[in-house]
């Protein structure tokens, strides 16, 4: 299928507007490969001999005569979080099979990895976002030795694999494959849970309830089963071909998951060992960037890419915009319905046909960029096919060419929607992200009296004080990455769903963040420019009336021009959110931290 005339003037645009940016991050990679293919020849001997006191005598003697290639493993395990759990046993996995490839691998550096879950509503959220970029430098820590020529990065979650894939792009001459865990099984399907949440705001039902509910939810290693930030995560990098085709949502514990980790092992050997190089940072190129984007909006995916993505761009000299967002959201039909974006979980996604089925229906609608690199070779349409054991031994099938689940995947021709998950929305109040492929139709747009609130404890004990049952549009300023480090607010879904729920019109503004799970409420988040920057979101008052219309592309407050130009700013004293559980140390992050339209990240780019 040709590519969409529309789609190709985009990404015509975006190489135009990024020719400058894009040539000198090439060049800074062009650079760093001129020694020449095996770059830890360059050390010295006492440096070399410090890398590789601790590996076996075999491995001693392919590295010291750099016989082979040496790849890196860079793993955010703990076993706080049940997705990165089941990466403790891969890096012996990833040893052994880059020694039967004539390779070696060492375990170059663990990341920090936090869970949202865990800090959702408290304070050590205010540390999540920074979270990815202390990932991304302590990934160039790990590399930072030189002693390898290709990487392996084990990560999963919510600032996770973006800050992993940061990290990876500043070492963007060394070819790079991407390991994910898989999700765990399916345990109490989301809209029960979300239910049982429901009840609890209302009183309904105590926390032990909730409690059973949630722990019967999060039940056993492996992702969260809806399709948030970490399960966007992985559909993204398959549609950049940074993993191996089909591998995103292969549940762990199982021999294919072994298979598809060993294997990845032996693909980085084989792609550091190569005659010509193609980096990791070559093959994230506009192209990649492109399909990466649609295919977070064909499938209705988090929010927070609206922040991660234009990082990650803006890393390997992309000039990635919200606009582009925007611009291809209108042109990409939603292909899949998985929660919160309907009933299904990823384990009922990847049984319709999942990935392969995403990215073949998007191809044959000419959506998607066929001709790029990718860690599977040349061309995306190797990830039109999903991995499978044969008589032990690993191999690929084509997916399926129709959905084996019409309730949760559908062709690009018979979408679920014609339009992407994501809307921008633009007015006096400043350019926020709406996610809309959650919000039934007649709920997006909303127009009702502003009540302003400085934290979501405020507005929580509002809900339970029962001050909340009418029309409003709640506002949340100060919440951005210069105030408290942008915290997700997703602790205010179950009050909001209630309200809405209760017939009434209600809908949030704030330049904070929703987690990828944000439902059926209308939420104009990441609202730039943020309060604690001067942003107009700190002029709004209580009882203004504020305008939230997705689908036309408006948040404005509808007050006077000339009264809405000469009054002042709100404050709001945050001195409390700058101490305790560890953000004292953040306070740099957030005076550097730019703005949520330019990836919210704490360190500049290279001019």
């Amino acid at each position: 299928m040709p590519l969409d005339p529309r789609l190709a003037d985009l990404t015509a645009r975006l190489i135009a507007r990024s020719r400058t940016t894009r040539a000198a991050y090439l060049q800074r990679l062009a650079e760093a490969r001129a020694a020449g293919r095996l770059a830890r020849g360059e050390l010295s001997c006492t440096n070399q001999a410090h890398a590789y006191a601790g590996m076996p005598d075999d491995a001693k003697f392919k590295l010291k005569v750099l016989e082979a290639p040496n790849l890196a493993i860079v793993s955010a395990y703990n076993d706080v979080l049940s997705a990165h759990q089941p990466l403790r046993d891969y890096p012996d996995w990833l040893k052994e099979a880059a020694r039967e490839a004539g390779a070696t691998a060492q375990f170059a550096g663990g990341v920090p990895a936090m869970c949202d879950g865990v800090t959702q509503g408290q304070s050590g959220m205010e540390l999540s976002l920074f979270s990815r970029d202390v990932i991304a430098m302590s990934t160039a820590v790990a590399l930072s030795h030189r002693v390898f020529d290709g990487a392996l990065y084990l990560g999963v979650c919510d600032k996770i694999v973006p800050g992993l894939l940061l990290g990876a792009l500043s070492f963007g001459h060394l070819p790079g494959v991407f390991v994910a865990a898989g999700p765990m099984p399916t345990g109490v399907a989301n809209a029960d849970k979300a239910l049982v949440r429901e009840r609890y705001a209302r009183g309904e039902i105590g926390p032990d309830a909730l409690l059973d509910s949630e722990m019967r939810s999060y039940h056993a290693p492996g992702t969260c089963t809806f399709y948030g930030t970490a399960n966007s995560n992985q559909m993204l990098l398959e549609a950049m071909g940074l993993m191996l085709p089909g591998a995103a949502f292969v549940p762990p514990g199982t021999a294919l998951r072994e298979a598809l980790t060993r294997e990845s092992a032996r693909v980085a050997a084989h792609l550091a060992g190569s005659a010509k190089v193609v980096g990791l940072g070559e093959m994230v190129d506009e192209k990649a960037i492109i399909n990466a984007v649609v295919a977070l909006l064909a499938t209705g995916g988090s929010t927070n890419h609206t922040l991660h993505w234009v990082a990650i761009a803006r890393a390997a000299g992309v000039q990635l915009t919200w606009d582009d967002f925007a611009e291809l959201s209108a042109i990409t039909p939603l292909v899949a319905r998985v929660y919160p974006n309907g009933d299904a979980d990823v384990n009922a996604f990847h049984a319709a046909g999942g990935t392969g089925y995403v990215i073949r229906t998007l191809l044959d609608a000419g959506l998607l960029h066929p001709d790029v690199a990718t860690v599977a070779g040349d061309g995306l349409a190797a990830y039109t096919r999903r991995p499978e054991l044969l008589d032990d031994a690993l191999v690929w099938r084509d997916s399926p060419t129709a959905s084996l689940d019409d309730d949760v995947l559908r062709p690009a021709a018979a979408p679920f929607d014609p339009e992407g998950g994501l809307r921008l929305v633009a007015g006096n109040v400043g350019r926020a992200i709406v996610k809309t492929s959650a919000v039934a139709p007649d709920k997006r747009a909303v127009t009702a009296p502003a009540l302003v609130f400085h934290s979501q404890e405020a507005l929580l004990a509002a809900f339970r004080a029962g001050a909340l049952a009418r029309d409003f549009v709640a506002v949340l300023p100060f919440q951005g990455p210069r105030a408290n480090g942008m915290p997700e607010l997703h602790a205010l879904t179950p009050a909001l769903s209630v309200l809405q729920k209760a017939g009434h019109k209600v809908a949030l503004v704030t330049d904070g963040r929703m987690s990828g799970a944000s439902g059926k409420v209308p939420a104009a988040i990441h609202v730039c420019p943020e309060a604690a920057a001067g942003g107009a979101i700190a002029k709004i008052r209580d009882g203004d009336l504020v305008r939230l219309d997705p689908d036309q592309g408006v948040l404005e407050v509808q007050v006077d021009a000339a009264e809405w130009a000469a009054r002042e700013a709100g404050s709001a004293n945050l001195a409390h959110h700058h101490y305790g559980v560890g953000r004292e140390l953040f306070a740099g992050f957030r005076q550097l931290a730019s703005p949520a339209e330019d990836g919210a990240a704490s360190f500049g780019q290279p001019d």
